[in-house]
């Protein structure tokens, strides 16, 4: 089961056509000029006659991009990375885990140690 974040769509809004250069730009995280300019070098090429037809199969068979996908520029780079590459993703979550769990266990070995001046202070308190 793919997450509605990780699936291409046709992005309308920020498209000119059928929003698929803006799709696939949102999708990979490229620019979406760089999308559009591959796509028009791709009618110089051998395979030229597939652009067309298959823009335009695209444009019907892709999903529209729902409006709120996205809370914020900052979730949309994440899932943006995620497409690329998850196993990069997953390393880069465990090592932010390790890390919290490495500063948990500091401030955690700070209070339970004995540190009489920490006593004092909360027996004053009392």
């Amino acid at each position: 089961m793919n997450s509605p974040r990780t699936t291409l769509y046709r992005d309308t809004h920020n498209g000119k056509v059928l929003g698929v250069c803006a799709g696939i730009a949102d999708y990979t995280g490229i620019d979406v000029l760089w999308v559009r300019i591959g796509l028009i070098i791709s009618f110089f090429t051998p395979m030229s006659g597939f652009t067309v037809p298959g823009y335009i199969i695209a444009g019907f068979l892709l999903k529209k991009k729902p409006q709120n996908l996205y809370v914020d520029k900052a979730e949309q780079q994440y899932w943006q990375g995620v497409r690329q590459s998850p196993k990069r993703t997953a390393r880069e979550i465990r090592a932010r885990f390790r890390d919290i769990d490495r500063r948990l266990a500091e401030v955690e070995s700070y209070y339970v140690s004995s540190n009489p001046r920490l006593s004092a202070e909360i027996e004053r308190l009392r």
